[in-house]
């Protein structure tokens, strides 16, 4: 992996956090929804947790980033988008939110996908193909997060700070819009590294001046969990941005 990228340093962080937030607090994150009564909830958390903060740990490891990023895909891919939350959008299909949630884990996966496939012994243009796999799975989701923005407006406006001009509400529609528009440019592959990075320049300052405000005002492990996971976010679409830089980010 180059020395010029970092996405895959951000997104490593992002799950170690994750992770030790789940360890204190004993529980999966939002992303995770296991029912309250399935048998031995509590241990199986920590046991996830733990196995997410190990492989968060190797992913910063160069020796054993291509492992890490492999089971990050498989376990996200498998066991938390197709086992987790299919079950829980076939539960609520007519609630948008089920969807969101289920794209925001997507895009997780999709980025240890790309980190992947970037550093798996793989031919060029069966790494390129996977690679444009993740690109194009994580452009969908940014535009299911677009249509949430949209959807919960209610819910959206507020974690906008008051002192942005025009208004909240503006700040709100506008941020969903552009989710959308560069969900689209990244499928399209249309100025799509250009949106990459936009998106993650928007996850960043989306972090620092909504969630962290949030979190000051009441310290929560939803509140937590959502400022590491919108880490997670800035370096998945960073790893993006990296991975239409070139071909390979070998």
């Amino acid at each position: 992996m180059a020395d010029k990228t970092f996405g895959w340093r951000v997104y490593g962080l992002g799950i170690i956090a994750l992770a030790v937030m789940c360890l204190i607090w004993g529980d999966f994150h939002g992303g995770q929804p296991v029912p309250k009564t399935f048998p031995a909830r509590t241990a199986l958390a920590y046991a996830v947790a733990v196995f997410m903060l190990v492989s968060g740990i190797a992913l910063e490891w160069r020796k054993t980033t291509l492992w890490a990023a492999g089971a990050l895909a498989a376990y996200y891919a498998i066991v938390v988008v197709l086992v987790m939350n299919v079950r829980l959008v076939l539960r609520n299909l007519e609630i948008y939110g089920a969807y969101d949630n289920m794209a925001e884990q997507a895009a997780i996966a999709a980025g240890a996908f790309i980190i992947w496939a970037s550093l798996a012994k793989l031919d060029a243009a069966k790494a390129a193909r996977f690679i444009r796999i993740g690109q194009v799975a994580f452009g969908i989701c940014a535009i299911f997060f677009g249509g949430a923005h949209f959807v919960y407006m209610s819910l959206t406006a507020p974690l906008i700070p008051k002192w942005l001009p025009p208004n909240q509400l503006f700040w709100g529609y506008a941020t969903g819009v552009f989710h959308i528009a560069g969900g689209l440019a990244i499928v399209m592959n249309i100025r799509a590294r250009l949106a990459a990075i936009l998106l993650a320049i928007m996850y960043a300052i989306f972090t620092v001046f909504a969630l962290v405000p949030e979190l000051l005002a009441r310290s929560s492990f939803f509140a937590w969990t959502e400022i590491a996971t919108s880490v997670i976010l800035i370096g998945v679409a960073w790893v993006v941005a990296d991975s239409l830089a070139a071909k390979r980010i070998a």
